[in-house]
Parts: C-alpha cells; sequence; structure tokens
C-alpha cells in the first residue's frame, strides 16, 4: 500500500476522531476518550458515533468518508465540529471545511492497528481500559508512571507502531525513542509480539513480569 494515501488516510481520520467524535461528546458527555471497535473506532457516550472502515456511522446512518469534510458530515449527522476546546496544543491540523477523503484499504489497515494495540495492551494489562486519545490519535494506557501503547503514525514515525514511554527519561539499547521505546507493527507482527514489547518494556521499568 502506498504510504502517502496511508498518511493521507490517517490524517483525515484524526480530524473526524477530534472533531466530529470527541469535541462533540466533550461537549455533551464531558470525556475525550474514544475506544477501539470492530473496524474502527468509536465515541464512549453521546453522541452514538463510529467510523468503520471508511464510513461514519450515526443514528443508523453510513456516511461515506470520501469527497467531505468534517464541516459537511457534521451538518448531515446534527453535530457542531469542532475540537475539544482548551485542553491540548496539539492535533490532527485539519480545518472543518478542508476536504478529505479516505481509502478504504488503508482505513482498514489502520483498524487493525487500533485492534492489535487494544488486544496487546488488555493481554499485558489485564483489567485496564485501553483509550483512543483524540490529541495524538493513538490508543494506549498508562501504568505505574509509563505510557503503553499503538499510535497509527504522526510526525515522529510515518509507521504504526508501538510504544512505550515512561514518565522519566532511561538509558539503554532498548530505549531508541526521545520519548522512551518504539517499535513498527511491520517489524513487530502480530498482537503477541506487540504484547511481549510491552512486557518488556514493564520489566525493565521494574514493574510486575
Amino acid at each position: 500500500m502506498d504510504s502517502q494515501t496511508v498518511i493521507h488516510t490517517r490524517r483525515a481520520l484524526h480530524a473526524v476522531a477530534e472533531t466530529l467524535l470527541a469535541g462533540p461528546q466533550y461537549r455533551t458527555s464531558g470525556t475525550i476518550r474514544l475506544q477501539a471497535c470492530p473496524g474502527g473506532f468509536a465515541t464512549r457516550s453521546e453522541p452514538w458515533l463510529r467510523v468503520v472502515g471508511a464510513e461514519l456511522v450515526a443514528a443508523g446512518r453510513s456516511l461515506p468518508l470520501q469527497r467531505t469534510s468534517c464541516a459537511g458530515l457534521a451538518e448531515q449527522i446534527g453535530v457542531a465540529a469542532g475540537a475539544p476546546d482548551g485542553l491540548y496544543p496539539d492535533g490532527s491540523g485539519v480545518g472543518s471545511e478542508e476536504p478529505f477523503d479516505v481509502d478504504p484499504a488503508a482505513a482498514e489497515w489502520l483498524a487493525r492497528c487500533f485492534a492489535v494495540g487494544d488486544a496487546a495492551l488488555r493481554g499485558t494489562f489485564p483489567g485496564s481500559d485501553p483509550v483512543i486519545w483524540p490529541e495524538h490519535f493513538d490508543i494506549s494506557v498508562t501504568v505505574d508512571a509509563a505510557n503503553y501503547g499503538v499510535s497509527p503514525g504522526d510526525g515522529f514515525q510515518s509507521e504504526p507502531y508501538a510504544y512505550v514511554g515512561p514518565h522519566e527519561q532511561r538509558q539503554g539499547a532498548f530505549w531508541n525513542a526521545p520519548f522512551g521505546a518504539a517499535r513498527t507493527l511491520r517489524e513487530l507482527g502480530g498482537v503477541g509480539a506487540v504484547a511481549d514489547f510491552f512486557g518488556q518494556g514493564r520489566r525493565l521499568l521494574g514493574g510486575d513480569a
């Protein structure tokens, strides 16, 4: 799959997550937390919205994420487009009127990355509740002063990757990123290998084996 197609699709999905799911959910229900769902990601509270593949699902309607914008979609589903106000400095960088296209194959691949992250986090940290955060559009948990998660790609690494981010900087071969440790999902493979990576990081940080 062409890397630029994945990057453009990721940017568009980040915008949808931030301005059509997290923003309206924050204004209605007071939380920005999103979650993985089969085929994509979803709100956790009202308004009940999902992205499945290359479609936005709202109140039984499925709207294609091609040749559209967040403002256009918001009008169709009856919400006000906009990121959560005043909570973080970064975000998708996509304006509500900016047109975008979501490639179905790229969207499916990114949804699988979120699913791998969700499963690996739950397997490594039983009882945890992985969250997709709209600021960086990654899925993660925080355990014992360290963040563990999977990003679909960003300015640090264009490919989807798993990471361990201790709150205090560490030294050593495992810690290969400015924020801690990172490995691409292409390098790691499936859920088991991602969970092993999380487990290795946890052991090095002095957590339970």
